[in-house]
């Protein structure tokens, strides 16, 4: 199984819901870009990487499930996803801050300008354009009922305005451990059967894989 893991706003890559979801899939891949700051730059990034790599699911989290909601044509799940950025003045404020993971290119800090926001604010404002009848059916949200940051019951009535399957979840705004097991794993074995499972299992020795 290939799963495409979207971070959320100012993580990256290699956050601990990645190292997380690896040490729980060992036998699957679990592909985690850093995401730029831009949307100009992450959006087309982030869609140029699902179509080369054709995942089998793509998972994104807060900004990141904003994004993921947006890869039109794949199986996706969106994890309380940040649907306004723009006006989470909490999370998205001008000036320079630190990245709270490492990153690829070894980045400590990150600015966000004006433009940033306007252009956050742009890009919300079409991030639903282009949902087909098709479409609808393949991307499901989850919205954690304790989240502190985005309010669920309002995500998901814009969610519901163009998807089918929404659900919420006793949680909060990140992924852990306890809201892999119990929420997210289980609807991706709903969803993709054998070719999940297969991923949870401990791959075979190298030396028994010729016997």
């Amino acid at each position: 199984m290939k799963l495409i893991y979207f971070h959320g706003f100012a993580s990256s890559g290699a956050s601990g819901t990645v190292q997380l979801l690896r040490k729980l899939l060992p036998s699957g891949q679990v592909i985690a870009p850093d995401i730029p700051v831009e949307p100009a730059e992450a959006l087309p990034m982030l869609q140029q990487l699902v179509a080369d790599e054709q995942p089998d699911v793509i998972v994104g989290t807060s900004m990141g499930g904003m994004y993921a909601q947006q890869m039109h044509g794949h199986l996706r799940v969106c994890v309380n996803p940040a649907f306004n950025m723009s006006s989470l003045s909490k999370v998205l404020r001008t000036g320079t801050h630190q990245w709270l993971n490492g990153r690829k290119d070894n980045e400590k800090t990150f600015r966000v300008t004006a433009d940033t926001l306007r252009s956050f604010n742009q890009m919300e404002r079409h991030q639903f354009d282009g949902v087909t009848p098709e479409d609808r059916e393949l991307c499901y949200g989850l919205f954690g009922i304790d989240d502190p940051f985005v309010n669920s019951a309002n995500a998901m009535r814009l969610f519901t305005k163009y998807y089918t399957h929404a659900e919420r979840f006793e949680g909060g705004h990140s992924l852990n451990d306890k809201t892999l097991h119990k929420v997210l794993f289980p609807l991706l074995s709903r969803l993709l059967g054998d070719t999940f499972e297969q991923a949870r299992r401990e791959p075979l020795p190298d030396y028994m894989k010729w016997q």
